[in-house]
C-alpha cells in the first residue's frame, strides 16, 4: 500500500498529518501527495453510506456484549422505562461490560457499540443506522443478508445486514406490535408505520422465499412544499401557481403515477392550500399524509384479526366520512371498490377532494378508476361510469420518477366532459424531454400546450387572477 493509501486510511487528525508534511524523510512527490490529502474534503454526496457500520472485529464484541447484557439484566424492566431513561441505563451497562472485560475497542468503537446496542434493544436494530441518514428515502430488506437503500432516487446495496432471519423477525415483531398488528405464518403480510411516519410493508416466509422482506418508505420531517418542488425543478412556477389556485377554489384532483414517483409528496404539497376554515377527513391504508391544517380528522383502515373478522376497508371509511360533515375528503390512494364511493362524494358537494392512483398516464388513470368501479361489482353501463368520472374528476396530475432518479410533474390535464362514450381531456402543461447532460441528468422543459383552462371565469369570481403568460405555448421553463 502506498503512502497516499496508508494516510487516507489513517485515523490521525489533520493537525498531526500537517506536522509531518515538511519532514525531511518525505520526498517532494510524497509531500505534495500528503498536502493534497490534508486539504481534501469529501463531497457529502460521495461519502460511503454505511462505511461507519460495524467491522468484523466490532461485530464479534457486539455479540459478546449483548450476551452478557441479557445474562445480567432483566430486559423487561428496561422496556418499562421511558425511552430516554432506558438509553441512559443501557449506555451505563454497556460501558461497564466493556470495562470489566477489557474488550480491545477504541474510543470510537465504544461509542458506536453503545449506539448499536441501544438500537438492538429499543429500536430497529441495524436499520436504525440507515434511518439516521436523512438522505436515504427508502430502505428495502430482501432477506437478512441483503439490504438496499434509495438515495437521490438511485438504488444501491448497503453493507448493513441482519445476523440472520431470526434477527430480522425480532425487528419485524417490534414494528408491528407498536400499532397492534401481527405477522406470522398464518398472517404473513402487513402494512405498518413507524413513529416518524415512515410507511412499512412486510412480507415473510412462506410467501417470501428468501427470508423476511421489509420495505420502508420514508417521508421528510418537513414535507416538501410546492415552492420547494419548484426549486428542485419538479414542476414550473406556472404549474405551481395554477395548482394552488384550483385547490383553493375546490376542484377535484386525481394524482397519478407509478410506485415511488412522488404521488403522496405531491398530495401533501397541494393540500397545504386547502383553506384553514374547511373540515378535512383523510382516509388511508397506512397513515402517511402530513396535512398541516388544524381541522383535520384522520382515518385508517384495519386488517382482519386472528379469527379473520373485524376488517375495516377504505370503502367503509369513505362511506362513514360522508356522515362526518367533511368539506374535503382526501383518500391516500384509491385501489378498489372505494373508487365508486369517492366519485359519488365528489359529485355530491364535496368539491376539492384529492386522491391518488397508480397509472402511467392521465388517460390510464381514468381507465383504472373505471376498472375499479367494475371490479367493485357495480353493474352500471360503461357510459354511466364514465359520465360519473367525467363529472367528478376535474384535473389529473401526472407525476413520474425518471431514470436519473429525479421526480417530475410530467402533465396537468383538464377533464372536459363526454363526447359520446369517450371522456375528453386536454393537457394544459407537459414536461418535454430534451436529452441528457454530461452528468447523465435528464434535460427538458415544462411547456404549456396553449390550451386555456375552463375554470378561468370561476377563478376570477373567487378573486384569483392568473397571468395568461403561464399558458402561452412559447413560455417554456427549463426543468
Amino acid at each position: 500500500m502506498g503512502l497516499r493509501d496508508r494516510l487516507l486510511k489513517s485515523s490521525q487528525p489533520k493537525s498531526d498529518l500537517e506536522a509531518i508534511i515538511d519532514d525531511d524523510f518525505l520526498s517532494e512527490e510524497e509531500q505534495e501527495s500528503l498536502e493534497e490529502i490534508v486539504n481534501f474534503s469529501p463531497d457529502e454526496n460521495e461519502r460511503d453510506d454505511d462505511g461507519d457500520y460495524l467491522t468484523e472485529h466490532e461485530k464479534k464484541y457486539r455479540e459478546e456484549i449483548l450476551r452478557k447484557l441479557f445474562e445480567s439484566v432483566d430486559m423487561s424492566r428496561i422496556g418499562k422505562l421511558e425511552k430516554d431513561e432506558a438509553r441512559v441505563q443501557i449506555k451505563q451497562l454497556v460501558e461497564n461490560i466493556i470495562n470489566e472485560n477489557d474488550f480491545p475497542l477504541s474510543m470510537d468503537s465504544r461509542i458506536k457499540m453503545v449506539q448499536i446496542i441501544e438500537d438492538e434493544i429499543l429500536g430497529l436494530g441495524p436499520l436504525e443506522f440507515l434511518m439516521r441518514d436523512p438522505r436515504i428515502s427508502e430502505v428495502m430488506v430482501n432477506g437478512a443478508k441483503q439490504i438496499f437503500i434509495e438515495k437521490g432516487g438511485k438504488l444501491q446495496l448497503s453493507n448493513v445486514v441482519f445476523d440472520d432471519d431470526t434477527h430480522a423477525m425480532r425487528v419485524i415483531d417490534r414494528i408491528v406490535s407498536r400499532i397492534g398488528r401481527r405477522v406470522d405464518e398464518s398472517s404473513p403480510m402487513a402494512d405498518a408505520r413507524l413513529e416518524d411516519g415512515s410507511r412499512v410493508n412486510i412480507i415473510i416466509p412462506p410467501l417470501a422465499l428468501d427470508g423476511p422482506v421489509i420495505t420502508i418508505r420514508r417521508f421528510p420531517a418537513d414535507p416538501l412544499t410546492l415552492n420547494t418542488m419548484v426549486e428542485k425543478k419538479a414542476l414550473s412556477i406556472g404549474m405551481a401557481t395554477f395548482l394552488k389556485a384550483i385547490v383553493k377554489v375546490g376542484k377535484n384532483i386525481l394524482i397519478s403515477g407509478g410506485t415511488g414517483s412522488g404521488k403522496t409528496t405531491s398530495l401533501n404539497a397541494l393540500s397545504a392550500f386547502i383553506p384553514s376554515d374547511e373540515r378535512i377527513v383523510t382516509i388511508e391504508d397506512a397513515a402517511e399524509l402530513q396535512l398541516q391544517q388544524d381541522h383535520l380528522v384522520r382515518l385508517e383502515t384495519r386488517p382482519a384479526n386472528i379469527e379473520g373478522s373485524g376488517e375495516i376497508s377504505q370503502r367503509e371509511l369513505v362511506k362513514n366520512a360522508l356522515r362526518m360533515r367533511p368539506d374535503r375528503i382526501v383518500v391516500g390512494e384509491v385501489r378498489g371498490a372505494e373508487a365508486m364511493d369517492m366519485l359519488q362524494a365528489m359529485n355530491t358537494g364535496h368539491d376539492g377532494s384529492l386522491t391518488t392512483t397508480h397509472a402511467n398516464t392521465p388517460r390510464d388513470a381514468l381507465a383504472r378508476i373505471e376498472n375499479m368501479v367494475a371490479m367493485g361489482g357495480f353493474e352500471l353501463p360503461t357510459k354511466a361510469v364514465r359520465a360519473q368520472i367525467a363529472s367528478a374528476v376535474h384535473y389529473v396530475v401526472q407525476v413520474q420518477r425518471l431514470e436519473d432518479g429525479s421526480r417530475r410533474m410530467t402533465s396537468i390535464a383538464e377533464i372536459n366532459g363526454m363526447e359520446g362514450e369517450v371522456i375528453t381531456m386536454s393537457e394544459l402543461f407537459v414536461f418535454e424531454r430534451r436529452g441528457i447532460d454530461k452528468d447523465n441528468k435528464i434535460r427538458g422543459v415544462y411547456k404549456p400546450t396553449g390550451a386555456m383552462p375552463a375554470c378561468m371565469d370561476a377563478l376570477k369570481r373567487r378573486g384569483i387572477e392568473l397571468d395568461l403568460d403561464f399558458f402561452d405555448a412559447d413560455n417554456e421553463v427549463e426543468g
